[in-house]
């Protein structure tokens, strides 16, 4: 079973460290957060006394705060993309505000920087696949009406490498078939950047306004089961996609039971 404990372990240090050093995204983010701390230190030379107090003053109120929201996200039990990703945006707003409070002319290249950054740079997905498979619209068609598929059960995750909700849950589907694949039950991902079409034949919208991105669709033996959105058009907002949503929409730890004793 997937509890909040077990999602949390999944900050790896080296990992992220690495991706750091080697995605312009992280990379380019690091670069601006340390500015920061240069520009910060040559300032105490040229600001006001009581301008240096005040903002000292902000900064660990700041801080303070950061870490009040940075354990609520992690009590929240959300996918280390999503994580990282709030936490980024916390600090880019609360370094503008500083800056703002030094010069607004800092400000307001803070604010061009981090501009561009959004423009030229994408946060990456998760690079793991656990034991997904990532199939094509003829290899899916073939697992589910050409009589290939050998699984009872297949677990489908429709997405798009650029939509944000996707990069913040694209670890959930991969870690879950670690834990649940096996011979009735197998993960896929489609990927419908690169397979538009499929999207209408699934009932699936690839405009950002419906929140159908990424979907998530169970079939046994060809025929759909379960769906997560649900094809609801009335209902706009989604709880964030993590394992414990999916394990607990889909009943993989039912199944898991049902193949292991032999039901």
């Amino acid at each position: 079973m997937v509890d909040k404990k077990q999602e949390r372990s999944n900050f790896r240090p080296g990992e992220w460290l690495n991706l750091m050093v080697t995605e312009p995204y992280y990379l380019s983010h690091f670069l601006a957060f340390f500015s920061y701390l240069v520009i910060r230190s040559s300032a105490n030379h040229i600001l006001f006394y009581n301008i240096t107090h005040i903002l000292l003053c902000r900064e660990l109120q700041a801080i303070l705060v950061f870490l009040i929201f940075c354990m609520f996200k992690m009590v929240r039990g959300e996918t280390p993309e999503a994580f990282i990703a709030d936490m980024l945006l916390f600090v880019k707003i609360f370094l503008v505000a500083l800056a703002s409070m030094m010069d607004y002319h800092l400000a307001i290249w803070y604010v061009i920087v981090f501009t561009g950054i959004y423009i030229f740079t994408q946060q990456p997905v998760f690079q793991g696949s656990g034991t997904c498979s990532k199939l094509t619209p003829l290899q899916l068609e073939s697992l589910l009406t050409e009589g290939n598929n050998k699984s009872r059960f297949w677990l489908v995750e429709f997405r798009v490498s650029f939509s944000v909700d996707c990069i913040r849950s694209s670890r959930c589907l991969p870690e879950l078939s670690v834990t649940y694949s096996n011979k009735h039950l197998s993960f896929g991902v489609v990927d419908l950047g690169l397979f538009p079409n499929v999207a209408e034949k699934f009932g699936i919208s690839l405009g950002g306004s419906m929140n159908q991105l990424p979907t998530y669709i169970l079939f046994e033996n060809a025929a759909e089961i379960a769906r997560l959105p649900d094809l609801d058009f009335e209902i706009k907002a989604y709880p964030p996609i993590t394992k414990r949503l999916l394990c607990r929409h889909f009943d993989l730890d039912c199944r898991l039971l049902e193949y292991v004793f032999g039901k």
